[in-house]
């Protein structure tokens, strides 16, 4: 616990990969969670361009500043395809969804040096982590 916990306090910025313009979708709610709670927070999704105020870009490489920690909301077998972008653009932190685990396609991303975290919600290690710093 205590790797998402300094991943987490070390946090500003995050990038929600797969927001969904969908209020009832968890990628929506966990973007807008972390809103509330004092983050940055931009989306990835190539079909829209806003999503209740946050801004979306089509891709990683188009977010014009740095980003803390990539949040993915992408099945498993899709992860593959944004590995060469998140090398490219360096967050802290590569963060899988609960649910998803994808060992092979991260290997590079680890590699790289970008701290990585599969299976995990990181809402509920936000929340677990404040409460531990109380």
């Amino acid at each position: 616990m205590k790797q998402y916990c300094d991943i987490l306090k070390n946090t500003k910025k995050i990038a929600v990969y797969g927001i969904s313009h969908d209020p009832s979708r968890t990628s929506r709610e966990i973007a807008e969670y972390f809103v509330r709670n004092g983050f940055e927070v931009v989306g990835v999704n190539p079909s829209i361009s806003d999503a209740n105020g946050i801004k979306v870009y089509p891709n990683l490489r188009d977010i014009p500043f740095e980003v803390d920690v990539v949040d993915v909301f992408r099945r498993s077998e899709f992860i593959p395809e944004l590995i060469d972008d998140v090398i490219a653009i360096k967050p802290k932190a590569l963060w899988l969804q609960q649910g998803i685990r994808n060992d092979e396609a991260v290997k590079p991303v680890i590699d790289a040096g970008i701290e990585t975290v599969q299976d995990t919600c990181i809402a509920v290690m936000n929340s677990l982590c404040k409460a531990n710093h109380k």
